[in-house]
């Protein structure tokens, strides 16, 4: 197994005494088949009708990673076009195929492919798991279908299609319940909550501004939503309760929307902000300000796990990725590394 080892040293002097900047030099080796557990996954979305989608493995104390996990697991099968998520649910990890219309379920420890969801499958976006039953959310932007489609755990088979009024895109697991994202790209104002008892649905509006993220936190709901001159973050119970949580005044096109340790952090352009959960302000300053890869592709990848802040820079899709790593806490730059692949979208922790 090639596997690409990094400066260890240099991340444990970042970690230590939290520089802002390094560079350093890689090295290639064989090694023992490895156990992806306790670590990161990063999505490669790859260009549109390229076949390009690929997951990289990166381990939790940031010193080896390893590209195309999936190819090197699968005697180099190519996994498909545009990987939109990956979601995990017990000991499997389900990426989700946007352009292929699949769902690839692996072992999250071993990455083997385990099954292929197809059925009733169109150009998925979000995918969430409660009840024994696997919920996904498709969009297909040709022909204006949004559903989302339901599954068993045990066996993948197909149970029923719930319609969508809008878009479809992500989608999240709180208290039990289902929540859907109707807005993507900027377009649409609401979220529907579904009752996962009876598959019962509710369209919720938000009241100011065009959806950008939706998340689960803590068994609630949390979407950032903006206008051209100011964002607004809401919480919705797991009951489908939506009250407002903080009016970002001044901030336009908030995006990106992550909680971590009690803490919210979202982004404005290539600005990155954090306020407290429990008593949030508006920020008056960002925590740092990341690379601007112009419209539609800065900070295109964001996720806040471990006290970190992963942000991707996917140079316009043109080059291999680079995911940038900060401390959540002061902003400072601990690292990066390259992502085997274009366009990385997301990083995902794979725990013990």
């Amino acid at each position: 197994m090639k596997i690409t080892k990094l400066l260890t040293v240099l991340f444990a002097v970042v970690l230590l005494f939290n520089m802002s900047s390094c560079t350093s030099d890689s090295a290639e080796f064989e090694m023992s088949p490895i156990t992806y557990q306790n670590g990161y996954f990063i999505s490669n979305e790859g260009n549109f009708n390229s076949q390009g989608a690929k997951v990289t493995f990166l381990t939790r104390d940031l010193s080896m990673k390893q590209d195309d996990v999936y190819g090197y697991n699968n005697n180099k099968e190519i996994l498909g076009d545009v990987l939109q998520t990956i979601g995990l649910n017990g000991n499997k990890a389900y990426l989700v195929i946007n352009n292929s219309n699949k769902i690839v379920v692996v072992d999250r420890y071993t990455f083997k492919k385990l099954a292929v969801i197809t059925d009733q499958i169109d150009n998925p976006r979000g995918i969430a798991f409660t009840n024994d039953f696997i919920y996904v959310a498709n969009l297909n932007f040709s022909t204006n279908a949004t559903s989302v489609t339901k599954y068993k755990v045990s066996d993948y088979s197909f149970v029923s299609k719930i319609t969508m009024t809008g878009g479809a895109d992500k989608t999240v697991e709180a208290g039990g319940n289902v929540f859907v994202q109707n807005a993507t790209s900027g377009f649409g104002n609401m979220i529907t909550y579904i009752n996962t008892s009876n598959d019962s649905k509710t369209e919720i509006t938000i009241p100011n501004g065009k959806i950008n993220s939706t998340i689960s936190y803590k068994s609630n709901v949390y979407t950032v939503s903006s206008t051209a001159t100011d964002s607004y973050i809401y919480k919705i119970t797991s009951t489908g309760a939506m009250t407002p949580v903080i009016t970002l005044t001044g901030i336009p096109s908030a995006t990106n929307l992550q909680i971590d340790n009690d803490k919210i952090y979202f982004s404005s352009a290539n600005k990155v902000y954090t306020t407290g959960l429990a008593a949030p302000t508006v920020p008056a300053s960002p925590l740092l300000t990341a690379a601007d890869g112009g419209p539609y592709f800065t900070l295109y990848g964001f996720n806040v796990i471990d006290g970190r802040i992963f942000a991707s820079d996917v140079k316009q899709f043109t080059a291999e990725s680079e995911m940038v790593i900060y401390s959540a806490a002061t902003g400072s730059k601990m690292g990066s590394v390259k992502t085997g692949g274009l366009g990385a979208n997301g990083t995902f922790l794979n725990p013990q």
